[in-house]
């Protein structure tokens, strides 16, 4: 009975990490795969860096072609920021009085 107190703080230890580190962890890797998986040519997008462009062209190697400003760039598709980009194409709210 007292060894399985004794384990019982690292067992806890574990499972909340799990909780709050691992898992999601895992969500966002899987939701940066879906969006990276939904990206059309025509699409705005930011990059991580900051740079913003429409997709020109998606290869099948991970690679992609933005056209912006300064001409167009090859990136990788694990480059671009789901998150800015969600911003991006967000419908824009009105403003408040």
């Amino acid at each position: 009975m007292e060894q399985i107190q004794g384990f019982l703080p690292i067992i806890l230890l574990f499972m909340v990490m799990y909780l709050f580190l691992i898992r999601p962890q895992m969500k966002k890797q899987k939701q940066e795969k879906q969006f990276s998986q939904t990206l059309k040519e025509g699409d705005k997008v930011i990059t991580k860096s900051g740079l913003h462009g429409k997709l020109l062209n998606l290869n099948d190697d991970g690679t992609c072609i933005i056209e912006s400003g300064a001409g167009k760039m090859k990136f990788e598709r694990s480059s671009l920021s789901m998150e800015l980009t969600a911003k991006l194409n967000a419908p824009a709210t009105p403003a408040k009085k």
